[in-house]
């Protein structure tokens, strides 16, 4: 992995721990049924709690890592040829689009808790009975698991991809040159002869040539 991941792996693992913490906190200080005072007849008082500022963290954070993941990965959906012809593709493909649901639904969560969770002197009628509203217990930390989820999701769909396509770029640039047929071009492979080698001839066979 090159340093551009080694950043947006450390970054976006940040953020998503981020929204994970922020979002069980929130969980943890959200108004409790108990702490709801009815005041009259219909009318509630609801205590002060962070758990909405909380909540909002969480949602942001989660926002930005779910952008900053999609920006490095890219559409995989929207272009024609979005992935490498194999398992790794696939894999990586599955987990974007499994990414996306999972932060619908956590993005939805903690935003809508947040929201509830600060009704203050609000009450509701149900068949016809005043009660006073507070959220559920496990949404904020259900939230919570999906961010932790979305992120982990992002993030194999990018390591993924990343590796998939950098043993595509090695198998390209190892390739062997192809075979020319047999036939050497080029150069000859031995220079050729200038001249024939020198004789020995014998001084005896000499001087008879010359006699003869």
């Amino acid at each position: 992995m090159d340093r551009k991941g080694v950043i947006i792996c450390g970054v976006v693992g940040f953020l998503g721990l981020l929204s994970a913490a922020t979002g069980f906190a929130a969980e943890a200080t959200k108004i409790k049924a108990s702490e709801v005072r009815s005041v009259g007849s219909i009318r509630c008082e609801y205590p002060s709690s962070p758990a909405l500022g909380l909540g909002l963290t969480a949602v942001l954070a989660l926002m930005i890592a779910q952008v900053i993941i999609n920006m490095a990965t890219g559409c995989l959906c929207c272009r024609r040829n979005p992935h490498p012809s194999n398992s790794s593709g696939t894999i990586a493909v599955i987990c974007f689009v499994l990414s996306w649901f999972t932060f619908v639904i956590a993005f939805f969560l903690l935003l809508a808790a947040s929201a509830l969770n600060n009704r203050h002197g609000v009450d509701s009628m149900y068949f016809g009975y005043y009660y006073c509203y507070v959220v559920k217990p496990g949404v904020f930390a259900g939230g919570a698991l999906l961010s932790l989820a979305t992120v982990a999701l992002g993030l194999i769909s990018y390591l993924t991809l990343t590796s998939a396509k950098n043993n595509t770029d090695q198998g390209w640039g190892n390739a062997p040159v192809p075979n020319q047929g047999g036939v050497a071009m080029g150069h000859p492979q031995f220079p050729p002869q200038t001249g024939a080698d020198p004789v020995f001839v014998h001084e005896d066979t000499y001087m008879r040539r010359q006699f003869t």
